[in-house]
C-alpha cells in the first residue's frame, strides 16, 4: 500500500477515498489468504485510512480534506456496497477495523462520526454485513463509545424522525447480534439517574417487543463469544441482564421524579404511557433467567458464571436509597402514592434477586445481598429473599470463573431448581396467586408482580 499514496493525492475527496477502499478490501484478502495469524492491518494502511477516509491531516502543514453533504452520502453508499459485496466475514471484519477501530488519536472523533453515519444508513437499507461488524465493534469497545453510538441511532430513529422506530424494529430478524449488543448498550446508557437519561417511550416498547417476541435475544452474545477469562472492565457486559433490572427496578420511582404535570387521577402522562412496558419487560426478564440453568448446564458453567454482577447489585440499590429518600420530599406525590411505588420497586428488586440466584445468574452469599441492601426500607418480599436459605449449586468441586469474584462465597451441593410448571407470558397483573403474592404492592400504572408461579421457594409467610 506504500505507493498508493501519490497516486491517491491529486484525485477529489471522493474519488481518493473510493479508490483506497477498493486497494484495502485487496489489500485485507491477501493477508488472510496469506495465513499468517492474526492477520493484522499495518500501521502505514491505518495512516492512509485516517488521511483519505477520514481527513484528518497528515501533518500540520498539510490543509484538511473536507467532503460536501453530497460527498459524504455518496461515500457511506459505497462503504454499503463493498461491505455488502464481499463475502466472506473475516475480511469484512478486518476493513471494519481498520476503517472504525480507536486508536486514541484526533482521528477517532471522525472514526466515531462516520461510523454513527454508516451504522444508521445501515439499518435503514437492510445492509445485515455492516450490522453484524458494528455487533463485533460493540463487543470489543470501551463502553464510553458505545454508548455514543447507541446515542446517535437512538436519535436518528427515536427523535429525529417521527415514525422511524419501525425501520429499527426491523433489524429485529435480520441481525440479532447486533440487536442484543444495541440493548445492552442502551441499557448501559440510560441508567435512568435523570430525566435525560430516561429511555424514550418509543425505545422502550421496541425492546419489551423484542424480547417477548424472542427472549433468547439479550443471551445471543453471551451465547456466540468464547469465554476464556475475565471480561475488560471498559466494555459493555456480556448480556443486558443487569441493565434491564436496572431499568425494572428504577422506573416507578425514576418516572415519578420526573414526571412534569399531575393529572386528574394522581398520575402522569409518561407513568401512564410506559407503567404497563416497564411491568412486562420485567416479567420478560425473569423468563429470561429462568432459561438458564440448562444452558449454562450445556455450557459447564452453572455455579460458576455470575451474569448478573454483584457491583452492578451494589450501584442499583445505592441508587434505590437515594430515589426512596427523594420520593418522600416529593410535593405532588401523596404519601400512600410514594408508598405504593416504593413498594413496588423492592417487590421487582427481590423478584430479580431470587429468580436470578435460583437460576444460576446470581453467584453470592446471602450475607453479601444482606450488605447491599443494609440502607432499603423494609419490605416483607425482600425480607423473604434476604432471610432465606443459600441456594445450593451443583459444581462444588468445579471453581468459579475468574470474573464471578463473588462465586467462591457460594456454597455448593445440588441441582438447582426447576419450575414446575411453565411460565406463560401473561400480564403480570394477571398472573395467579401464590402466598408471596400476598406481599406484594400494587399501583394503578404499574401492577404488582406476584411471584413466579413454580418457583420453589423454602419460606411461606406465616397468617
Amino acid at each position: 500500500m506504500g505507493d498508493i499514496r501519490q497516486s491517491l493525492l491529486p484525485r477529489d475527496v471522493l474519488s481518493a477515498a473510493k479508490e483506497l477502499l477498493y486497494h484495502l478490501d485487496i489489500y485485507i484478502c491477501n493477508l488472510v489468504q496469506s495465513g499468517r495469524q492474526p492477520p493484522q492491518v499495518d500501521s502505514k494502511t491505518l495512516e492512509l485510512v485516517e488521511e483519505f477516509i477520514l481527513h484528518a491531516p497528515k501533518d500540520r502543514n498539510t490543509p484538511a480534506r473536507r467532503m460536501s453533504a453530497l460527498q459524504e452520502l455518496q461515500l457511506l453508499e459505497i462503504m454499503c456496497s463493498c461491505f455488502q459485496e464481499q463475502s466472506r466475514d473475516t475480511v469484512r471484519q478486518l476493513m471494519f477495523s481498520a476503517l472504525f477501530s480507536l486508536q486514541g488519536n484526533q482521528a477517532d472523533e471522525s472514526r466515531m462520526a462516520l461510523l454513527g453515519k454508516l451504522v444508521s444508513m445501515a439499518i435503514a437499507v437492510g445492509r445485515v454485513p455492516i450490522l453484524e461488524c458494528a455487533a463485533t465493534w460493540l463487543q470489543r469497545t470501551h463502553r464510553v463509545y458505545c454508548v455514543r453510538l447507541a446515542q446517535v441511532l437512538v436519535d436518528d430513529y427515536c427523535s429525529m424522525v417521527p415514525g422511524s422506530v419501525p425501520t429499527l424494529q426491523n433489524i429485529h430478524s435480520a441481525s440479532p447480534r447486533f440487536c442484543c449488543q444495541f440493548i445492552t448498550a442502551v441499557t448501559t446508557l440510560y441508567d435512568l439517574t435523570s430525566e435525560e437519561l430516561t429511555p424514550p417511550s418509543e425505545l422502550l416498547q421496541m425492546i419489551v417487543s423484542w424480547i417477548q417476541d424472542d427472549p433468547r435475544l439479550v443471551l445471543i452474545t453471551f451465547l456466540n463469544t468464547p469465554l476464556s477469562g475475565s471480561q475488560p472492565i471498559s466494555s459493555l457486559d456480556v448480556t443486558p441482564l443487569g441493565g434491564l433490572v436496572r431499568w425494572c427496578v428504577k422506573a416507578p420511582l425514576a418516572y415519578r421524579r420526573d414526571k412534569k404535570l399531575p393529572l386528574t387521577n394522581g398520575t402522569s402522562e409518561s407513568e401512564t404511557e410506559v407503567g404497563p412496558l416497564f411491568s412486562a419487560l420485567h416479567l420478560s426478564v425473569l423468563q429470561v433467567f429462568m432459561l438458564l440453568p440448562n444452558i449454562l448446564n450445556e455450557k459447564g458453567l452453572f455455579g460458576r458464571l455470575a451474569l448478573l454482577q454483584m457491583e452492578s447489585l451494589a450501584t442499583l440499590t445505592s441508587d434505590l436509597s437515594r430515589l426512596l429518600d427523594q420520593a418522600d420530599k416529593h410535593t405532588h406525590t401523596s404519601s400512600a402514592d410514594t408508598q405504593a411505588l416504593s413498594q413496588l420497586t423492592l417487590d421487582r428488586l427481590a423478584q430479580a434477586l431470587q429468580v436470578a440466584m435460583a437460576n444460576g445468574a446470581l453467584l453470592c452469599a446471602r450475607e453479601d445481598l444482606r450488605a447491599i441492601c443494609s440502607r432499603l426500607p423494609h419490605n416483607n418480599l425482600l425480607q423473604l429473599v434476604l432471610s432465606g436459605p443459600v441456594m445450593y449449586y451443583n459444581n462444588i468441586h468445579t471453581p468459579p470463573l475468574a470474573f464471578s469474584p463473588h462465586a467462591a462465597h457460594s456454597p455448593i451441593a445440588s441441582h438447582p431448581p426447576h419450575p414446575a410448571h411453565p411460565v406463560h407470558p401473561a400480564h403480570p397483573a394477571h398472573a395467579p396467586h401464590t402466598p408471596l403474592a400476598a406481599h406484594s404492592s400494587s399501583h394503578p400504572q404499574y401492577p404488582a408482580q406476584p411471584f413466579m408461579t413454580g418457583m420453589p421457594f423454602p419460606f411461606r409467610p406465616s397468617h
